[in-house]
């Protein structure tokens, strides 16, 4: 998907797209796993739409959750909601700043005349 340190940096224009690309996947993770979470919320805590976004988006933020939750299930969920919304947190950033990260490296690598 990148280019290789033999290959010449990529244009400012590939690397917009990149970038792009990029916070597009980003975004489309984090909005999938806050509508697991809305959905979940909703589904076995029995709360409105509006407060399972809001307890859902709280978790997913890192905040906590916002409502006190009532049943066995729905603590379960919180539980395991919490920790994928931890890891997912983690890999977005690594998605969102990937094409940086490496274009930082590879024009660190790079030699003189490879560089545009």
């Amino acid at each position: 998907m990148f280019e290789t340190r033999h290959h010449p940096l990529a244009s400012p224009a590939v690397f917009r797209r990149r970038l792009v690309r990029h916070a597009a996947a980003a975004a489309a993770l984090i909005g999938g796993s806050l509508a697991v979470g809305v959905v979940g919320y909703h589904a076995l805590e029995g709360l409105p739409f509006i407060d399972s976004l809001l307890n859902a988006s709280m978790i997913l933020g890192g905040m906590g959750p916002v409502d006190t939750l009532h049943t066995a299930t729905g603590k379960l969920f919180a539980s395991a909601y919490a920790l994928y919304s931890g890891f997912i947190a983690l890999i977005a950033a690594g998605v969102l700043f990937a094409p940086v990260i490496h274009r930082l490296l590879h024009r660190f690598h790079a030699s003189g005349d490879e560089v545009r």
